[in-house]
């Protein structure tokens, strides 16, 4: 493996790595300043950081080359087939096409997949959409129909595999430790598998055992408390499956409001909060973020507003970027009606007037 390029007393190392698979992890921590309760402080994991653009892209390493060290996998025999709502597919094709293997991501058929369709068809791989109306059940039928009709494929089964959990606990964890200095009050983060709760916080715990690991679903889907699973858009989160890495914090326990192992606390946000706080975060501190993301840092800020905050340290993780749900129907909505007027189609050529448009005038 090459040097990683970084800064050391503003001097910069040049350097390289031998993979895209070697650049995972490693990502920024940075400051809220201007969307938060002052004498807290706020720090965002940027995952969007990562080369395939997710948190998702260090569990798609680990169980890949975790399988390949158990002599599961390789590459030109083995076709890597998963389900996912589209960031896992994201970080699957990428390593897919590093190590040589096909690959084949199954998602539902649905418009806010767009950029992951895109992106994974980018990346060489093929993809399968299931009827979106059956969500990740459905998904998860197809997926177990194709691994039973073809004993060379292989799923990575995220929702299942003990090497995502594992990702988080030996590079998300320590990351964030270290770059806090070791001071950190409040774990927040979403979940989908949650693979990132039981890793990190596991870690965290660790460390600091007096830290509050916060679980964040949406509103509309909180069935990690025992809640009926409804519809929403925020993407990546809330699949309305009791997941097996929060049970097996504590195993038989009722799904319910209070605590469950080592999480403090299950927090939620609706859909329009998460899009709200996801736009807040973009015109107030330059963070280019998703509606998972949004759904976080809402619930992060709602702690940072409470009085047993004051003085605390809140670590927020945010999966993902904004550039990858244009298609989402809340998220980007307003401003693609704009663009779609002030862009119009065909294109007005003639000369004059030079100045045809101005967004503040518009609004």
């Amino acid at each position: 493996m090459g040097v990683i390029v970084s800064k050391i007393k503003g001097e910069q190392q040049v350097g390289y790595v031998d993979s895209v698979m070697d650049a995972v992890g490693n990502t920024p921590l940075i400051k809220l300043q201007r969307s938060t309760p002052k004498g807290v402080t706020v720090l965002c994991k940027m995952e969007a950081q990562n080369p395939g653009g997710s948190v998702k892209d260090r569990i798609a390493k680990r169980m890949i080359e975790g399988a390949e060290e158990r002599g599961l996998i390789s590459p030109g025999k083995t076709t890597i087939i998963e389900a996912t709502s589209g960031n896992t597919g994201i970080g699957v094709a990428m390593a897919a096409a590093a190590k040589g293997y096909k690959a084949i991501i199954v998602m539902p058929q649905l418009p806010p997949m767009y950029e992951r369709y895109i992106i994974c068809r980018k990346f060489g791989a093929e993809v399968h959409l299931t009827a979106g109306a059956k969500g990740v059940p459905g998904m998860l039928t197809y997926l177990r129909d194709m691994l039973a009709k073809h004993p060379h494929m292989w799923c990575p089964s995220q929702f299942e595999n003990e090497d995502n959990p594992a990702a988080h606990y030996e590079t998300t964890g320590p990351e964030i430790w270290k770059q806090c200095g070791g001071k950190i009050d409040y774990f927040v983060c979403g979940v989908g598998t949650g693979g990132t709760c039981n890793g990190v916080g596991r870690y965290l715990k660790e460390k600091n055992p007096a830290l509050k690991l916060i679980a964040v679903e949406p509103t509309e889907s909180r069935v990690l408390v025992g809640k009926p699973h409804g519809k929403h858009v925020v993407l990546g989160i809330g699949a309305g499956m009791q997941v097996k890495f929060v049970e097996n914090l504590s195993p038989g326990q009722e799904f319910a409001e209070g605590r469950r192992g080592i999480i403090d606390e299950f927090c939620h946000a609706t859909t329009d909060e998460s899009c709200e706080m996801a736009n807040t975060l973009a015109t107030r501190e330059g963070l280019l973020v998703g509606p998972s993301s949004g759904c976080a840092a809402k619930v992060a800020a709602d702690i940072a507003a409470r009085p047993e905050a004051q003085g605390k340290t809140i670590v927020v993780l945010l999966p993902s970027s904004g550039i990858r749900y244009v298609q989402h129907p809340v998220l980007w909505t307003a401003v693609k009606d704009e663009a779609k007027k002030a862009l119009p189609t065909p294109p007005d050529m003639s000369p004059e007037p030079l100045l045809r448009w101005e967004s503040d005038r518009h609004n």
